[in-house]
């Protein structure tokens, strides 16, 4: 058997990761051992680990990892403590495989105790452009220190290779997010109220914003002035997801909860878990804010997305996201523009740049080929791309 150690660190990531584990964990010849760290593990973010449990996913090991503070100090902190850690964890379980996703602080810290001890590593979604936060160098870092890729346009494929892995390492899978959406059985929208305690007879917005890592102090300018904009809308209802532990990610969350202290027309979370999230998208009219899933997941449902600043700067875009500065202003134009009849019509009829839900089989038949017919050799070499 091979082993496949599968990190995760945040619910949104989990959520990604899932139809994977399920997949890996039907095929015989695979010891799957999910490891969990990060947010998973704290009460203030939801304790998370426990959506895993009730999917029932068996954890490996739980490693704590976050400090009580979202400052930059205290993440480079976190980042120590996840390195000295997974460093005992790879030791006593010697994986054949460890399996990443995405671009947080934490995978990195990982992905680097991964390398010191010879692990292979599995990235999926390098090659994406995040230029408004800390995220996109740490995606490529990940790249750099990992052997499988996964991405989810060819776009991305090729800039994985212009970063200097071989095409032959290099596959285009697409979003594996779509494929929660067409494999997930949804609820009803009375089964959504019930399980939210939120009654949904007005149109409502998803909203969902985090931190702007790169830009000092703005997080906190820019999402008041979202919060300014949504109080013009007393005829819609908001749910807001909250923010993710990133620097300065609980100002948000604080921001949230004196929001809906005073407004009856908003209710928040710290996690929706996968079938509650992908079911609001699916009834709601918009979505607000600076997550990937508003590029990702929402066109797919045929709604429009209201992207706010630089956090998703250069990612492949539907033609049912509008851009917008996080200025009052611009957020309410933007806004008016997604609620006009046309717009609507138009995201109803957009095509979803990041796949038709056929990524883990995908994954699945390419670990088989390179685990057990030995075609795995740590030492790269830099491909060279050319341009033509």
């Amino acid at each position: 058997m091979k082993k496949i150690s599968i990190l995760t660190a945040t619910r949104a990531e989990y959520g990604l990761l899932k139809p994977i584990i399920k997949k890996l964990n039907d095929v015989s010849e695979f010891d799957v051992r999910v490891v969990v760290t990060g947010a998973h593990l704290s009460p203030e973010f939801g304790l998370t680990y426990k959506e895993i449990e009730q999917d029932g996913i068996a954890i490996d090991e739980k490693i704590e990892m976050l400090l009580s503070a979202d400052t930059p100090t205290a993440i480079t902190k976190s980042m120590g403590l996840a390195m000295i850690s997974f460093a005992d964890y790879f030791e006593k379980l010697k994986p054949d495989m460890l399996i990443v996703l995405g671009d947080r602080y934490e995978t990195l810290a990982v992905s680097i105790a991964a390398m010191n001890q010879r692990i292979p590593i599995t990235h999926l979604y390098g090659g994406e452009a995040t230029e408004g936060a800390v995220d996109e160098a740490i995606r490529h870092a990940i790249t750099k220190l990992s052997y499988l890729h996964f991405t989810s346009t060819e776009e991305y494929r090729m800039r994985v290779i212009q970063l200097g892995e071989h095409p032959d390492r290099v596959f285009c899978v697409g979003a594996v997010g779509i494929e929660n959406i067409f494999n997930q059985n949804l609820m009803d929208k009375s089964e959504l109220e019930s399980s939210i305690g939120f009654k949904l007879d007005y149109p409502y917005a998803m909203v969902t914003f985090h931190p702007v890592t790169l830009e000092d102090d703005n997080s906190e300018v820019q999402f008041q002035a979202l919060l300014d904009v949504c109080r013009r809308y007393q005829n819609m209802n908001f749910i807001f997801t909250k923010a993710n532990a990133d620097a300065n990610g609980r100002i948000i969350n604080n921001m949230i909860d004196a929001y809906i202290e005073e407004n009856n027309n908003a209710i928040a979370f710290t996690s929706l878990g996968i079938i509650r999230y992908l079911s609001a998208l699916k009834y709601c009219t918009l979505v607000i804010g600076n997550s990937s899933s508003g590029l990702l997941e929402a066109p797919s449902f045929g709604i429009p997305t209201i992207n706010i600043g630089d956090r998703q700067k250069g990612r492949m875009k539907a033609d049912s996201v509008i851009d917008c500065e996080p200025r009052h202003g611009d957020i309410e134009k933007a806004i008016d523009l997604a609620l006009t009849e046309e717009f609507k019509d138009k995201a109803k009829k957009t095509d979803n740049p990041y796949g038709n839900g056929e990524t883990s089989d995908k994954v699945i038949v390419t670990l088989k080929d390179f685990l057990f017919n030995n075609r795995i050799i740590l030492k790269k070499k830099f491909y060279n791309y050319e341009v033509r």
